[in-house]
């Protein structure tokens, strides 16, 4: 009788004390602001009773996974000051002690954590699932498996093997069309010459007139 009676004076000041703990613009204290018909527009869901144990859960999750302990549940977080526009403030008190609450400093630090994994509860992002004066982590920079300057050394090598075949090229062209120029020379040359014995013309040499049908040349 007298547990019962320990429990029932627990649950009807638990509502009271919450409101003591979590208060806006308390040292502690959190604010978030979700904008769902921003980020979904006609499949934006309600926020409800629901979607606020979903919320007090995913921080339980969060300040689980920071102090690398099972001891956080959905009682350890309490949500306060809700408004239309789904805003609201929350606290996080200590397992050992419901009535002690956790640094600021180390709830910002779980939700950094786990930001994305929050995210992805809500099916939001960090514009629209605001910790206001919680800023994102920023991923870290990828770093390529083969270092910049090799690269680098790699290009430039590629341009030079690049350039010295080019002026290979061009130079066995050019001597293609030298040589074809050359050919081309030596046929015409050929073909005025067979031209001219055709014609009884002789083109290079001595004038013979002992050949010649002129009577003037070949009169006794």
């Amino acid at each position: 009788m007298l547990v019962r009676i320990l429990v029932l004076l627990y649950l009807a000041g638990a509502p009271a004390l919450a409101q003591t703990l979590c208060q806006p613009n308390a040292s502690n204290g959190c604010r978030v602001r979700i904008s769902i018909k921003t980020a979904l527009g006609n499949q934006a869901y309600e926020w409800n009773e629901n979607e606020m144990f979903l919320f007090r859960a995913t921080m339980a999750f969060a300040m689980r996974r920071y102090y690398k302990t099972e001891t956080y549940n959905v009682d350890n977080i309490i949500m306060c000051n809700q408004t239309l526009r789904v805003s609201f403030w929350f606290v996080v008190t200590s397992p050992e002690n419901s009535t002690m609450l956790i640094p600021k400093a180390d709830v910002e630090k779980a939700v950094r954590m786990s930001r994305h994994r929050i995210n992805n509860a809500f099916l939001l992002t960090d514009r629209t699932l605001e910790f206001l004066g919680i800023h994102p982590t920023l991923a870290a920079p990828v770093n390529p498996d083969t270092p910049p300057w090799l690269i680098v050394f790699g290009v430039v090598i590629g341009a030079v093997f690049a350039g010295i075949i080019a002026l290979l090229v061009s130079s066995l062209l050019q001597k293609r069309r030298k040589e074809k120029g050359m050919m081309e020379d030596g046929q015409d040359e050929e073909d005025r010459q067979m031209k001219g014995v055709e014609n009884d013309n002789v083109l290079d040499g001595i004038y013979n007139r002992g050949f010649t049908d002129d009577d003037r040349f070949t009169k006794l």
